[in-house]
């Protein structure tokens, strides 16, 4: 069957042709463009020509005289004067010091001993005789002595503990440092206490006041206060 076009009519045939033609002429007329030069005429008159030369000015020229500089001041060395000779001082003789054999020697007896310097209050861990409990004067060595204070300490604040009833209502706990010192005669003074509330540390002070008097501690000899410190530990079950 014969097709109906004419191919030799079709317009797709011979596309590819025109389109590099065309692009052809489009850059040719794109180079013409680009590449057109045009000139202003040329004008009939000069400018620099109507330029009136009586208009051109002289600089005048001035002349400023400066002043002459300062001339250098000369100083004049100053005057010496010799003064007269001071009176006469006598000069002091300085005697030595040093020990001669016309130098007496003292005596024993006017050599005056100073006193031991033992301060007034040594802590417990410092101290040659530590302070006694009651309790504890037949243990034979100070360190058997120490130890047996302490040990009558924790007894003594088992035997008088009283958990206040206010700090069980609040479930109040903690842990109460006390400090207090051993008087030179034995007694317990300045307790100082340190707790989280007023309540425990109420408690821990009247288990301290309740202590029996003790035997003071000593350094070299003489009695001297002795502080001591112990914690006590409120705990509900």
């Amino acid at each position: 069957m014969e097709p109906k076009k004419n191919p030799q009519l079709d317009l797709k045939r011979n596309s590819l042709l025109y389109f590099f033609v065309g692009m052809t002429l489009v850059l040719l007329m794109a180079y013409l463009a680009l590449e057109w030069k045009t000139y202003y005429k040329a004008d009939s008159w000069d400018v620099s020509q109507n330029v009136d030369e009586d208009l051109t000015e002289n600089a005048t020229i001035v002349k400023i005289k400066l002043p002459d500089p300062p001339k250098p001041e000369i100083q004049t060395p100053p005057k010496i004067e010799i003064a007269e000779d001071d009176e006469k001082v006598e000069e002091t003789v300085i005697k030595s010091d040093e020990v001669n054999q016309e130098t007496e020697i003292a005596k024993v007896e006017d050599v005056v001993v100073a006193e031991d310097d033992i301060p007034e209050e040594i802590p417990f861990v410092l101290i040659e005789n530590a302070p006694v409990f009651p309790g504890c004067e037949n243990e034979k060595t100070e360190k058997d002595k120490r130890a047996c204070f302490q040990s009558q300490m924790l007894k003594h604040i088992r035997k008088n503990f009283q958990y206040p009833e206010m700090a069980q209502e609040m479930g109040l706990e903690g842990r109460v440092s006390v400090i207090f010192t051993v008087q030179t005669d034995g007694s317990i003074g300045n307790i100082r206490l340190r707790g989280p509330h007023e309540s425990l540390e109420s408690e821990a002070a009247r288990i301290i006041s309740k202590l029996p008097r003790l035997t003071p501690g000593k350094q070299r000899g003489t009695a001297v206060k002795v502080p001591y410190s112990i914690p006590i530990t409120f705990k509900l079950n």
